[in-house]
């Protein structure tokens, strides 16, 4: 789907018999001729079209995976603080998220080593 700017106009060329797009602002956004355009593909967009129909195994296997990458997302944001930062910088952000990586993946390595599985996706069990 395209969407291009309001104020564009088609415009006939009646020696090459050809029409092309010409944008008519008075401050244009953009250095082409026919103004800003937008492009959205709906086939991209997994949550309106998912491209697998539901209620099959396909849907079950893949949802399965998506639910655990967003619980991991959520969980990554709500138990290492990233979700409620005080701070903007861009630097501290960026530390702030390989730090919460590193520490989940020493969780699931340590879990891993004493056999207790179940405590994986959280650390304040594991230490205790």
């Amino acid at each position: 789907m395209k969407f291009v700017c309001p104020k564009m106009k088609w415009e006939y060329n009646k020696q090459d018999k050809s029409k092309r797009r010409v944008c008519h602002c008075e401050d244009p956004c953009t250095a082409s001729s026919c103004g800003r355009m937008f492009y959205i593909y709906p086939e991209k967009d997994l949550r309106a079209y998912p491209g697998t129909a539901r209620g099959t195994q396909e849907w079950d296997s893949t949802y399965k995976i998506r639910v655990n990458v967003e619980k991991s997302i959520n969980h990554f944001k709500d138990s290492f603080c990233v979700a409620g930062r005080k701070t903007q910088n861009e630097k501290t952000l960026h530390a702030d998220l390989l730090l919460a990586g590193i520490t989940q993946l020493i969780t699931v390595m340590v879990a891993d080593k004493i056999h207790k599985h179940q405590y994986i996706r959280s650390l304040k069990p594991l230490i205790a």
